[in-house]
């Protein structure tokens, strides 16, 4: 019995050792507004690479930094505005030399037809949804569109902050606000949520989302492997897909 016990015990000790090469493991942290298009890829590329399996986190892009910052483990990293990517830059915590521009989106006002159609047409309505600016680009964009337009006093109080764009459109989508400012490819998927009208691009910075492997992740062979699968055609045309723009 002892004999046993002790071959047993030797077998798991092998096992354990050799799991890891056998089953690659490929942490994402990925802005909240990619999540659809990102769940696809993923399933396309774990058809043709059996062995990875991924670990998905989804959410506000300044969260997401400031997880990694913290020490979670991310292999890849994608936000939606500039800014994040290059906070974690500056705490080296990501490899430079991976960091591409993965794809671009476009900032709209959703909510129940006839509410507004126009960024003046704010004023008239009672709660407005955004993602809070201190982490979620969404929301920074909009209120440096309120901002240039100058309507950022006038609706100060009728603004309710969301932990992130998807938690907007929620709001908008219960009726629980007027409407809501989202990215175009969110709004496309609502259902009761109607993009009411696009947001000037002259107002804010154009949303783009860069790509970065993590430091650790420049390591790992199927992290590195999967980033370039992100800039291949298969990439482009599931992001054309979903509404967004590759240029």
């Amino acid at each position: 019995m002892k004999t046993v016990i002790k071959l047993s015990t030797a077998l798991l000790t092998i096992l354990l050792f050799i799991t890891p090469a056998l089953a690659g493991e490929v942490n994402l942290s990925v802005a909240a507004s990619l999540k659809e298009v990102i769940n696809e890829l993923t399933d396309g590329f774990a058809r043709t690479h059996p062995g990875v399996t991924f670990v998905k986190n989804y959410g506000a892009s300044g969260a997401l930094a400031k997880q990694i910052e913290n020490g979670a483990p991310s292999d890849l990293f994608i936000s939606a505005n500039l800014e994040w990517l290059e906070y974690l830059k500056g705490k080296k915590l990501v490899n430079t030399d991976s960091v591409v521009d993965f794809t671009y989106n476009t900032l709209v006002f959703a909510g129940r037809p006839g509410k507004a159609a126009t960024l003046q047409d704010l004023t008239k309505l009672e709660k407005i949804a955004m993602g809070s600016p201190k982490s979620v680009p969404a929301g920074e964009y909009a209120l440096e569109a309120l901002k240039r337009s100058g309507l950022e006093k006038q609706l100060g109080g009728k603004l309710v902050m969301a932990k992130d764009v998807r938690e907007c459109l929620m709001y908008a989508e219960r009726g629980e606000v007027d409407g809501a400012f989202v990215y175009r490819t969110d709004a496309l998927q609502a259902g009761k949520a109607k993009i009411l009208f696009t947001v000037p691009q002259e107002l804010y910075p154009r949303v783009t989302y860069p790509l970065a492997l993590t430091v650790t992740g420049a390591k790992n062979r199927d992290a590195a492997a999967f980033a370039a699968y992100l800039r291949g055609d298969g990439a482009r045309a599931a992001l054309a897909k979903y509404g967004f723009a590759a240029k």
